[in-house]
């Protein structure tokens, strides 16, 4: 099998796809690029931040298969019995939504910030 690649220094370009055009015209006789490379070289390793969200979703779930008998919520007037295993979920999604939020301000600050 033979891949089309064409190297330029030590960073090898996609593969590419024929356009059924004659080559010329725009100095792209290879074709159109089929998929681009990662460009720092790392394959496919997690990175910190995804071995990190791993790691926690499995302690999360660890903890919520372990704990799942009935706990009794007092906040303000209100009295809910949930399974833990539940309760530990609504926060961890409410936690989430958070961090989540307070990420798409923080980025919304720093255009807003670099805009003028």
């Amino acid at each position: 099998m033979v891949h089309n690649q064409q190297v330029i220094g030590s960073n090898p370009v996609a593969p590419t796809v024929p356009t059924g055009r004659p080559p010329g015209g725009r100095g792209d006789d290879e074709g159109i690029p089929m998929a681009q490379e990662d460009p720092d070289g790392r394959g496919g390793r997690f990175g910190g931040g995804a071995i990190a969200t791993l790691v926690g979703l499995a302690l999360l779930i660890i903890f919520m298969v372990q704990n799942r008998e009935q706990v009794t919520i007092h906040l303000l007037a209100w009295n809910l019995s949930w399974p833990l295993w539940v309760f530990t979920l609504v926060v961890a999604l409410v936690g989430a939504l958070v961090w989540f939020g307070l990420g798409v301000m923080r980025r919304h600050r720093r255009r807003v910030r670099r805009r003028g």
